[in-house]
Formats: structure tokens, C-alpha cells, sequence
């Protein structure tokens, strides 16, 4: 699982056929006109990889030292990650009518995700363990400390809950300081229907800092309701989800895109907000439907040279739309890609590595929990290949909901290349200020070992896996420089 560093080939499908058949040619011109023997070429080979090997050993370069430590950290995880809660989990009551509150069979057995949803369940707290376990940086002997805790409550510094639903984070490297923002949901939670949609008068985005992504900061409400103007997207009685922000280098400022609605979910729309500080309070735009569509679930991705782009659920969540963002990331340009058409996903988290482009999405069944997949492309813009669901350990309940959560972001870990913090909620939607984070390791584990099924060439991406484990840290000195790095 951790044990190996993976080698991700850059090469496309065409290079790779070319090599076969160039590969194939070489060896029917050996054995025809040639005298090479297949023994000196063995011993020919192994010469080099040799020379090779001692080569590497002698110079060791920054990378493979850095690579070095990631491989440490993943046996340190493996070794952690037998210690799961597996059989707790394990909830089904097969053979058995479920039985509603009021009494009443439904004529179907009882699941782990019903016993998950049900706020009566004496189950409940193996899903959202009691607040006398909650991680507070405040009362945490140093033996804990930095250990994440997935569906356990985390506080801030003021030992607060901290609220940052369905949020995403930014690293600043000058300050190397993360800001996380997200939903505050604080508030009393309204059920809409009788279909269990839930939603809370929207509060604002919170933003908090951090230096070590444990220990977190309340830098406050940095884009607040509106309390008075009804006719105000902001309004409290509307929606507000998915806020992520980034930078943008040539206007200086930071530009937050989020999924803005009205209490019903008709008007689908994304709403755009700048600071030019990432704790300052932001001035909301305005909002509209990208490229004509419908907008419910999004994110927004800054690539490596400064093009950005946003990801949106449309067509009543069937497929999600592709397009560029503007120069100064504050509208749509009219590049615009489908992707994943008729699969009916949402909650798109997109990240990049070694070229590729990776999304993690989830299956839209409201606020009960399904099983998240994973998806790659040579270009943003696609096409997209989905690989399957990323998710290890824990039992097959855990690995089916995405651990009883849904995927917000995924963030890249300065200095440790292949590996990533998988970010989740655990939505509680009769209370959803009590809905819990999950966050996980996200590893790039080597390529896949499964042909496309349209072809017998094998994909060119890594597979994605995120592991399950009740309590994890990152390795210590992640975020300091590495030694000898610069020479």
C-alpha cells in the first residue's frame, strides 16, 4: 500500500505502440542478419543497471530524498492503518424489516446508511463519536497531538467548533500559512420536504488559518450573510455551498467562486466574490448560470500555468460541465466541455499530478452517503476516464459511502510529491452544524493494473487510493524545508 514509490510513465498510447513496434522490429533484425547473442545481451543489461544503481547511490538527487521520506511515511502508515475500526462499523441487520419511528415496516431491511441517518440510532456515535471526543488543540497532551481523528468534532484555537463545510483550502507559500474556507452552518437546520432536503439560513464563509493543518485559527466570517436585502443572493433565507478560493497573480487578489441558490434549489446559479487579502473581507460580484446552464455542485482548479477553470454539476446533476475562467477569474470564457455525461455525479474535487488530471466525485443521493469515484484526463478540458472508487480499508460499508462522507477537495502536500489530504464532510442533516470532517491520506499508488476496456493498452495514470484509518498524522517536519534541499 505504502511500500513502493510509483514511476508514473509519461508517455501517451501512440509512444507506447510506436515502442512496441519498433521493439518488435529490433528483435526479428537480431535474429536474422545478426550476430548478437542473447547472453552478452543479458550481461549487457546488467551492466548498465549496475552502473546505473551505483551511479544513483553515490549522487543521491533532492528528489530521491525526497521520495525517500514519502516511502518511510507510507510504511509508517501501513503499519498504522492494521490498527483500523473495522468490525464497529459493521451494522447491517440482515433478514430483518426495518421499522420505522413510527412503527410502521417500510418492507425492507435495515442498512448501514439508514442506521447512519437515523438520529435515534443507538449506533449513532460509532458515525459522530461524543463531543468529550473532540479534537481541541487547547486540551490535547503533546503524546496526541496532530493526529487527525476523521468524524470526530474538531475545535479551533477559541475551542470552538470549527465550521467550514464543503470548503476547500489555499496554501500561500510566502507566509506558508493554509487558509480553509467553508460554510458556516452554525444555525438551526429547516427540513424542506418530505424528501429530507435540509438547509440553514446562510451565516457566511468562515475562513481559518493554519501553519500545521491541525491546529486552526478563527480568522472570522470573511463573506457574511445578508440580513435585510431580500432580493440579495446572499440573503439569509437562500443557499450558499462549496465556496473555494484562489489567487490570482496578475491582479493580486483572491477570488472565491460558490454555489448559489435559492431555498427551493431552482435558481442553480455560482457566485463570485475578491479580496485583496485571504482574511479580508470579500466583495461579493454577483452571480449567474455558466455558459447558460444549470449550477449546483462546483469547484474551481488553478493549473500550473495560471489558466483556471471551473467544474459544475448540470443538467439536474447528469453530467458536469468543464470551462476556462477569464483572465482576472472572474466570469466564464465560452470554452466549455462536457464530461461524465448521463453518470450523474457531483461534488467534483480536481488535483493534478506528474501532468495528469485527477477528480474524485460523488453520486448525488442528497445527503445520504454513496460511493465516490475516481476519474483522470490528459487535459482539464478531457476527455475523462473514470477508474473506479478510490476508496481502502475499513469494511465494505466504509469503502461503498466514501467512509459515510462526501468529498469537498483535495490538497497537494508541499514537499511530499504523491501524496494528498483527501477532504470530506460527514453531512448530518437533521443537525447539520454537527456534520463532521474526514479527512484522509490520498496516495498515487503506481499505475493501474487494468487495461481500458476499449483497447488492450493500459491506462497511462496512477491509481488513486484513499485509505481509511481511525486516527493518522502526517510525518513530522512535512511542512519545513528539507535538508540540503537547496544544494
Amino acid at each position: 500500500m505504502f511500500s513502493s514509490i510509483p514511476v508514473l510513465s509519461g508517455r501517451t498510447k501512440a509512444t507506447r505502440k510506436m515502442v512496441h513496434k519498433h521493439g518488435k522490429s529490433t528483435a526479428l533484425s537480431c535474429n536474422a542478419g545478426s550476430r548478437c547473442s542473447l547472453s552478452a545481451i543479458i550481461w549487457s543489461l546488467a551492466a548498465w543497471i549496475l552502473l546505473i544503481h551505483a551511479y544513483n547511490t553515490l549522487t543521491p538527487s533532492n528528489s530521491n530524498r525526497v521520495e525517500s521520506q514519502v516511502q518511510q511515511y507510507r510504511l509508517s502508515m501501513y503499519r498504522e492503518h492494521e490498527d483500523i475500526e473495522d468490525r464497529g462499523f459493521e451494522v447491517k441487520q440482515r433478514g430483518k424489516k426495518f421499522v420505522s419511528p413510527s412503527g410502521k415496516q417500510r418492507g425492507r431491511r435495515h442498512t448501514p446508511i439508514d442506521d447512519f441517518l437515523d438520529v435515534t440510532s443507538q449506533r449513532r456515535s460509532l458515525y459522530f463519536p461524543e463531543k468529550n471526543l473532540a479534537v481541541n488543540p487547547l486540551k490535547t497532551e503533546d503524546s496526541r497531538k496532530y493526529y487527525f481523528y476523521p468524524g470526530r468534532e474538531w475545535r479551533d484555537t477559541e475551542s470552538r467548533p470549527i465550521q467550514a463545510h464543503g470548503g476547500g483550502i489555499i496554501y500561500v507559500e510566502e507566509t506558508q500559512t493554509f487558509y480553509w474556507y467553508g460554510e458556516n452552518k452554525d444555525g438551526r437546520s429547516y427540513r424542506m420536504h418530505r424528501k429530507g432536503t435540509a438547509r440553514v439560513d446562510i451565516i457566511g464563509v468562515n475562513c481559518y488559518s493554519s501553519k500545521d493543518l491541525w491546529t486552526w485559527k478563527n480568522e472570522g466570517i470573511v463573506l457574511p450573510g445578508e440580513k435585510v436585502n431580500k432580493t440579495h443572493d446572499l440573503h439569509v433565507s437562500n443557499v450558499l455551498e462549496r465556496p473555494k478560493v484562489i489567487y490570482n497573480n496578475h491582479t493580486k487578489q483572491y477570488v472565491m467562486w460558490m454555489h448559489i441558490d435559492n431555498a427551493n434549489y431552482s435558481k442553480a446559479s455560482v457566485g463570485v466574490a475578491v479580496s485583496s487579502s485571504p482574511t479580508a473581507p470579500f466583495q461579493y460580484l454577483g452571480s449567474k448560470q455558466p455558459h447558460g446552464f444549470d449550477s449546483r455542485d462546483m469547484t474551481i482548479f488553478k493549473d500550473d500555468n495560471g489558466q483556471a477553470y471551473i467544474v459544475y454539476s448540470s443538467e439536474d446533476n447528469s453530467e458536469l460541465h468543464i470551462g476556462q475562467l477569464t483572465e482576472d477569474y472572474k466570469d466564464v470564457t465560452k470554452v466549455m466541455r462536457r464530461a461524465l455525461v448521463g453518470e450523474h455525479r457531483e461534488a467534483p474535487a480536481v488535483f493534478k499530478h506528474r501532468g495528469l488530471y485527477y477528480m474524485i466525485t460523488s453520486g448525488c443521493t442528497g445527503w445520504a452517503p454513496n460511493t465516490a469515484l475516481a476519474h483522470s484526463a490528459e487535459s482539464m478540458l478531457g476527455p475523462w476516464e473514470t477508474l473506479g472508487n478510490p476508496c481502502m480499508g475499513g469494511n465494505e460499508d466504509f469503502r461503498r459511502t466514501t467512509f459515510f462522507a462526501q468529498g469537498t477537495f483535495v490538497l497537494p502536500l508541499p514537499g511530499m510529491p504523491d501524496t494528498f489530504i483527501f477532504m470530506a464532510d460527514r453531512w448530518s442533516p437533521a443537525e447539520l452544524r454537527d456534520s463532521r470532517y474526514v479527512w484522509l491520506p490520498l496516495t498515487m499508488d503506481g499505475p493501474a493494473d487494468e487495461p481500458l476496456e476499449d483497447d488492450f493498452e493500459f491506462p497511462i495514470w496512477s491509481r488513486v487510493s484513499i485509505y481509511w484509518h481511525k486516527q493518522w498524522k502526517l510525518p513530522e517536519g512535512w511542512n519545513s524545508p528539507l535538508p540540503n534541499q537547496s544544494s
